[in-house]
């Protein structure tokens, strides 16, 4: 039995974005979608007026929110098949737990009541800090979100470090039918020698790229792959060619053992930037690399 889509909604404008693009997502893959709200109205029962004899207003409000998700669903494709639950947890706990049992997370850029500036809510960065499962934020312009670009561009760490992202990113090419740019950032040290030239680590850069994607091209015969070692930081690269991706898809390293937040300088900068969705990757590392 597939795992479910999951989605965090409050309300919001931005989780019910994210409802759309789970929607179709889900299509996309036969998947059921499952909408998730986290709720804490239980711990403020007793300051919170009753609407009824058996029906708390926090509870009606939790209620009421997972049932126009769940319409909205219905709405933009019957055939998905849609569950809701009320948890009693906050928005980020609640995820983080269902993602022990999802296919992926999906949230939106900014949650019910948080700044307008805010280039990203706190329980979207937090879940795709901590989960073990792929996160994908629902972000960006018209175009980037209704996947009319017909392009999914891959933020390609090292094989060590990359390799669920990559898996992640061809097969969501293949279902979509359509283009993967493998994009493969290089600097040269600033400590290195000028007797060095640039082609040497741009050839390395290639050369590290063709490993990732090695087996993944393999599995996936029919997705049209265009790898590029670019110079320069990785997150300014993948940022500016977001704008032309309908997903951006990077890695992020798990440690064995860790508890605190897990991202990347890259994954963060697109987290806030990206002018498209972005799926953050986890990739499980059991033993760090010796320095």
């Amino acid at each position: 039995m597939e795992l479910p889509l999951v989605v965090g909604v409050d309300g919001s404008d931005g989780s019910l974005t994210a409802v759309d693009w789970a929607v179709d997502e889900a299509a996309r893959h036969g998947l059921p979608l499952r909408l998730v709200h986290g709720s804490l109205w239980e711990r403020y029962e007793v300051r919170t007026p009753s609407v009824g004899p058996d029906r708390p207003a926090g509870q009606v409000m939790a209620d009421h929110i997972v049932a126009s998700a769940a319409e909205r669903a219905g709405r933009r494709n019957p055939d998905v098949k849609v569950s809701t639950d009320v948890l009693p947890a906050d928005a980020a706990d609640a995820l983080l737990r269902e993602g022990n049992n999802a296919t992926a997370l999906v949230t939106g850029s900014r949650g019910r009541g948080e700044l307008k500036g805010l280039l990203l809510g706190s329980v979207g960065l937090a879940v795709a800090a901590r989960a073990h499962c792929p996160v994908i934020v629902v972000r960006g312009d018209k175009a980037g979100l209704a996947g009319t670009h017909q392009r999914i561009l891959l933020g390609a760490g090292t094989p060590a470090t990359g390799e669920e992202a990559t898996r992640f990113a061809f097969r969501e090419a293949e279902t979509r039918g359509c283009v993967l740019d493998a994009v493969r950032a290089w600097r040269r040290p600033a400590h290195e020698s000028t007797g060095v030239p640039d082609r040497y680590h741009e050839e390395r850069a290639r050369s590290e790229l063709g490993d990732l994607l090695r087996d993944a091209v393999a599995e996936h015969p029919r997705v049209r792959v265009r790898p590029a070692a670019v110079e320069g930081p990785a997150r300014k690269a993948l940022v500016h060619r977001s704008a032309a991706a309908d997903l951006v898809v990077v890695g992020a390293r798990r440690r064995q053992g860790h508890f605190g937040l897990q991202l990347g300088t890259v994954a963060h900068t697109l987290l806030h930037h990206a002018e498209c969705p972005v799926a953050v990757v986890p990739q499980r590392v059991w033993q760090e690399p010796a320095p």
